[in-house]
């Protein structure tokens, strides 16, 4: 199950079922939680081959007609929210410098059915200035982040990551000689420049003919580490077992788009 779909059904069946009532709002829980997961993927860090540093201090600013359906249900709302931050990043292999929490705050130059999501990294001991990182957008989505958050003053601890049960390790970084590629069904597709879009579409850099595969499906991108990122597709992306929208990509991860699997790889030049 989704992380999604899971804090949808917690949300449904805190407070004897009063959030009932929020989900006919403008702006619905469910959507708050999918622009904090892409506020997470627009901020990632690569602070090192075993950790990517994500924000951990979140203000959602609502029109006043949202805030005002929402902020009784605030704290609980809040602790929801910071739960299913956890969750994502417990899937997508992210750590935290601090503790994650999250805030409603009213905002008098939206509208009504618009949000904005600010977000920093903060360590447990910082003060709680923020910044904004992203504008409104009918519907609620975020625009594109002004960039990403302030690294840390010094590395953090060693050990783990806060997401320490994350299945399984990336795996080192490959040099900039590594070769790349992908194989789908037993055809061999060079990856040689930093994205390889894949869709159904004939300018999609590698054509996928599966009626499940949307015409600009997921992206490949290739840099320091690899990652697949969906691009708005249909049916969406699944890596290695999971459901995702973006995750880090190691030699002979496999990623399942309709019904076509297509193998990550990856071997020193």
């Amino acid at each position: 199950m989704g992380v999604l779909k899971r804090f949808e059904q917690r949300l449904e069946g805190l407070v004897n079922g009063t959030f009932a009532k929020v989900f006919k709002s403008e702006v619905q829980p469910v959507e708050i939680a999918g622009a904090l997961q892409r506020e997470c993927d627009n901020n990632a860090t690569i602070w090192n081959r075993d950790r990517t540093v994500v924000p951990n201090d979140f203000i959602v600013e609502l029109s006043t007609p949202d805030y005002d359906r929402l902020s009784p249900y605030s704290g609980q709302l809040g602790d929801e929210l910071s739960a299913m931050v956890r969750d994502y990043a417990k899937q997508q292999r992210y750590t935290f410098m601090g503790s994650i929490k999250v805030h409603l705050e009213k905002a008098d130059d939206l509208d009504t059915g618009l949000y904005r999501i600010r977000s920093r990294t903060l360590a447990s001991s910082e003060s709680r200035g923020r910044q904004p990182s992203a504008a409104p957008h009918p519907g609620g989505y975020p625009a594109q982040p002004s960039g990403p958050p302030p690294m840390p003053a010094s590395p953090p601890p060693g050990g783990r990551p806060s997401t320490d049960d994350r299945p399984g390790e990336a795996g080192p970084v490959p040099s900039s000689r590594a070769r790349r590629w992908i194989e789908i069904n037993g055809t061999r597709h060079q990856i040689s420049r930093p994205t390889l879009v894949l869709g159904r579409s004939t300018d999609a850099d590698v054509r996928i003919d599966d009626p499940g595969v949307s015409r600009r499906h997921c992206e490949i991108r290739v840099g320091a580490a690899a990652t697949v990122q969906d691009l708005g597709s249909t049916n969406g992306i699944v890596v290695d077992g999971q459901h995702t929208t973006r995750a880090t990509l190691r030699d002979g991860s496999r990623i399942v788009v309709g019904s076509t699997t297509i193998v990550y790889r990856q071997a020193e030049g």
